[in-house]
């Protein structure tokens, strides 16, 4: 039995260093490519057609605002289209069709479209939609952002000049960062893949994603690429691959921005990063075959399967926080020394991690030093969500379909702002916040216990185990408990 923890625990920390280690190839191709500008393609010399796809469902609160920034887009209106895809199934439908006939009797154009059935999700209205899109581009923002009014003149001229420029993708600020502990988290991880990951690919010519809004097609490169599929919750990543193996360029425009609300409580953000990592999951099954039996150059093989296979590092994270306590007993009887000789190794994948978001945070904020004291907290965090994780990875494998739930948006941007009250909060906790609650306990268990026998060097990642599992555990019933609480006082 030991031998069998052992050999698992060894595993397990090989797969998440391999990963790990990636932060260090991220760092490297950022150092080499740190100085290279983003080419300027210069001023909007011309102002083709253009339509604005917004995929809508059950956004009463942040609907208006979308819209209303949209309609304040520096372009002529003649050559504006604006899709509002609305699926909603409540007062929203209402408040857009109010808007919609507000801004159409101002001139714009501006439609109202609505399906019978929300069949194929996002991907589904966004394929609806550009059967009669006017435009030769298509920009697409989701609800919860607020698109600036000179996004189409900082984008449209890298169309322009290159005609295999498939997409323009900008990256995502944050409106409400700090709001709290929890979206200032999601900064930080957001920061890491957008001025790390989606930068330095896009400038060492690796494949880059679409990242579902805040970015805009040539509509010739979707349907090229076989248009919108709805067999992965991951449609952006999915149509994006099928894009680029397909010979269309992407480009990541890292100093243009489209502002975003995070999500302000824990159980909305669970749901989103569990479709997130499920998705991902789905794309790399569909995907990963083509990429290896395509052309492309060895290396970028590589890139691509690291880029769409690492949220399978979410199990191995569970397997090794559970094995992290027995281990300890295993270590004090003795008889393993050279094992634990070389899994020490395997603590510079965390130096790595830390560099990896050192410099996303360096390059975008004064402040950076405050932002990186939260970096063990972000550590722990991710660590928590690994149970959530990984029963979408599981889920991912297998092939289990399910739907494709949005993640609720409340318009919190200030910290006046509050979401309790708001209908769409999520009041039910799902089973497995038992499970971390369990693992939390378990955890602590082995901090106790490696204090006992001075295994003090296990400490930390026993303490950070217990941290994430705990906090993830506690903000998810205390965020369903004010919710229905808040529910009840109201009724």
């Amino acid at each position: 039995m030991q031998d069998f923890v052992i050999h698992a625990y060894f595993v397990s920390l090989t797969i998440l260093f391999l990963f790990g280690s990636s932060g260090f190839v991220m760092i490297y191709y950022y150092m080499k490519h740190r100085d290279k500008q983003t080419d300027d393609p210069g001023d909007l010399s011309s102002t083709p057609a253009v339509t604005i796809q917004l995929p809508v469902f059950n956004e009463y609160y942040v609907v208006e605002r979308l819209i209303r920034a949209t309609c304040a887009m520096d372009y002529p209106l003649d050559k504006l289209e604006i899709q509002v895809l609305d699926d909603s199934t409540d007062g929203t439908i209402d408040l857009i069709a109010g808007i919609v006939a507000e801004y159409r009797t101002a001139g714009y154009n501006i439609r109202h479209c609505r399906r019978d059935n929300r069949t194929g999700f996002k991907a589904g209205a966004l394929k609806q939609g550009l059967i009669t899109a006017t435009g030769e581009y298509i920009a697409i923002f989701d609800a919860d952002f607020i698109p600036k009014s000179d996004f189409l003149r900082k984008t449209l001229p890298y169309f322009l000049r290159d005609g295999k420029c498939g997409l323009v993708q900008t990256r995502w600020e944050h409106l409400n960062s700090e709001y709290s502990f929890l979206t200032r988290v999601q900064a930080m991880a957001l920061d890491g893949h957008f001025v790390i990951e989606q930068n330095v690919r896009n400038k060492a010519g690796f494949f880059i994603n679409f990242n579902g809004t805040g970015g805009i097609w040539r509509k010739a490169c979707i349907l090229d690429a076989g248009n919108w599929e709805a067999d992965t919750l991951t449609e952006d990543l999915d149509l994006s691959y099928r894009a680029q193996l397909r010979g269309w360029k992407f480009k990541f425009l890292n100093d243009v921005t489209s502002p975003a609300e995070l999500p302000s409580e824990i159980n909305a953000l669970k749901s989103q990063q569990f479709r997130w990592t499920k998705g991902a999951i789905e794309t790399a099954r569909k995907i990963l075959p083509r990429v290896w039996k395509s052309n492309l150059p060895l290396e970028k093989k590589i890139h691509a399967t690291f880029h769409l296979s690492n949220n399978i590092v979410f199990p191995f994270i569970l397997i090794a926080g559970i094995l992290n306590v027995p281990l300890i007993f295993i270590k004090h009887q003795g008889g393993y020394e050279n094992y634990f000789t070389v899994m020490a190794v395997f603590v510079f994948a965390f130096l790595g991690s830390f560099m990896f978001y050192l410099y996303s945070q360096k390059d975008v904020y004064h402040d950076w030093q405050r932002r990186m004291l939260l970096f063990p907290l972000f550590m722990a965090g991710s660590m928590g969500f690994a149970v959530n994780n990984t029963k979408a990875v599981i889920e991912g494998l297998l092939k289990s379909k399910s739907e494709f739930v949005r993640t609720p948006k409340y318009s919190v941007v200030d910290k006046k702002d509050h979401w309790l009250d708001k209908k769409y909060v999520i009041r039910k906790v799902n089973y497995t916040v038992i499970i971390e609650l369990a693992l939390a306990l378990y955890c602590l268990f082995g901090v106790a216990a490696s204090i006992y026998y001075l295994e003090l060097a296990a400490v930390p990642f026993q303490l950070m185990f217990s941290m994430g599992f705990g906090l993830v555990a506690w903000l998810s019933l205390k965020h369903a408990w004010l919710a229905r609480k808040v529910s009840n006082t109201a009724s």
